[in-house]
């Protein structure tokens, strides 16, 4: 650290007053008395001397920082004496801090030139409409007499499509059949004819006759499973009967 610097850092002690890397000089060659010296006092001012100048540079502050480690490495060894491997890893953690701040510098001046590039939609515009360019390409479409025929056709067709509907035969379904058989309980003390909750709309006409019987057993079938109702047939092809149960 050169003295003519500028942005030297002096510190001011009780026991000395003058540059910082003088003083650790002095500190290593046992010149000045380590256990006079404040490392608290030195802090605050290397504090002061990094907040309040204004053109700091940062490896010149990362130089003065490990000075001021080696002094609290140093004053520490009179209080608590240690062994080599000590030494050796403060000078490894010191490296590596040293190195840190260079990194932190680089992304500094790295962001700073970032900043000063210029940027789309302030220093650079995009292209706007493009002006009397013609067009190297052309669009040319080749086909035979039988694609157009069957181009034509498909669209003539399309227009032409009618919607068929087909209508919805009323059916009963289980559906409806469970609903019908629930619309008697309270009515179901005796056996019943299923024939006789059939819907009068479905008893007239064989087709929809069958849809009517077929979908009142279905729900009936329902209800059994579901041990509301009991079903019974005395002889095969007789009569079905049902009956609530309470």
């Amino acid at each position: 650290m050169s003295d003519t610097d500028s942005n030297n850092f002096n510190v001011d002690l009780e026991n000395y007053q003058g540059p910082l890397d003088v003083l650790l000089d002095l500190a290593k060659a046992q010149k000045v008395d380590l256990e006079n010296i404040s490392i608290t006092l030195l802090a605050d001012q290397f504090h002061d001397f990094i907040t309040n100048e204004k053109n700091l540079n940062l490896e010149t502050a990362s130089e003065y920082l490990l000075m001021a480690t080696w002094l609290t490495y140093l004053k520490s060894k009179l209080l608590l004496p240690g062994n080599p491997e000590e030494e050796f890893k403060l000078l490894e953690v010191a490296e590596q801090l040293k190195l840190q701040l260079k990194k932190l510098e680089l992304i500094r001046l790295l962001s700073d030139q970032m900043l000063k590039r210029k940027r789309l939609g302030r220093e650079i515009r995009l292209r706007g409409i493009k002006g009397n360019i013609r067009s190297i390409y052309s669009t040319e479409y080749k086909l035979n007499l039988y694609e157009l025929l069957k181009t034509y056709s498909g669209i003539i067709m399309t227009k032409d499509f009618q919607r068929m509907n087909i209508p919805k035969l009323p059916v009963f379904t289980t559906e409806d059949g469970i609903k019908r058989i629930r619309e008697f309980f309270g009515k179901l003390m005796d056996w019943k004819n299923i024939n006789d909750l059939i819907p009068k709309n479905f008893k007239d006409g064989m087709k929809y006759k069958k849809t009517g019987k077929a979908g009142i057993f279905a729900g009936s079938l329902e209800l059994v499973k579901e041990g509301n109702i009991t079903i019974k047939q005395e002889n095969l092809f007789d009569e079905l009967y049902v009956k609530e149960i309470k």
